[in-house]
């Protein structure tokens, strides 16, 4: 479980060092350059890894058992995140709908998948994934004032989103199973 904590610490803080510790970020962008992006999402990619590690290795800790309907919400719930996700580099209409599309997608996928998992490692991967979300969207309101809503798209930009959302998830779905996690109802 340490390593799945550990995990979510450093996606935590190198998610986060550009906006709770400008001066720390700027140093080392001043020490290392155009690099400094490259330690940054080292860090992160280390913190995914991690947290999979944790997450796979983690002792089967029963917390509450989620009740059969949830995965009918779950599914539901995860074409909305998806779409979410891919609504913030969409050029349709629907990108001036949310201020963090991604990041509330990513909420989204998180209050998912934790209708559908009730052991302790899921509480606190998914928990933190979807806190980390919402406190990056509070950091970010409160650095950047007022949204500035951008001005929408045509509609052919959600078509193409739609039809994306729908492949991805799709994609989604298959490794899923492929890693023996059947997404959908028997």
């Amino acid at each position: 479980m340490i390593v799945l904590i550990l995990g979510l610490a450093l996606w935590w803080g190198a998610h986060l060092l550009k906006r709770i510790a400008p001066a720390q970020r700027a140093a080392l962008t001043a020490r290392l350059g155009t690099g400094s992006k490259g330690v940054v999402a080292v860090a992160i990619g280390l913190g995914l890894i991690l947290m999979i590690v944790g997450y796979r290795s983690a002792a089967f800790v029963p917390v509450w058992t989620p009740p059969a309907w949830t995965i009918h919400i779950n599914n539901l719930l995860m074409l909305a995140a998806v779409a979410m996700l891919g609504m913030g580099q969409s050029k349709g209409r629907a990108r001036a709908w949310l201020r963090h599309p991604m990041l509330i997608g990513t909420t989204t996928w998180a209050v998912a998948h934790l209708l559908v998992n009730g052991d302790l490692a899921s509480l606190i991967l998914f928990g933190g994934i979807g806190a980390w979300a919402l406190v990056s969207m509070q950091v970010i309101n409160a650095q950047d004032g007022p949204w500035q809503r951008p001005e929408p798209g045509p509609v052919s930009g959600d078509i193409r989103l739609a039809i994306i959302t729908v492949a991805v998830f799709a994609v989604i779905a298959a490794i899923h199973t492929w890693l023996g996690y059947w997404p959908f109802p028997r």
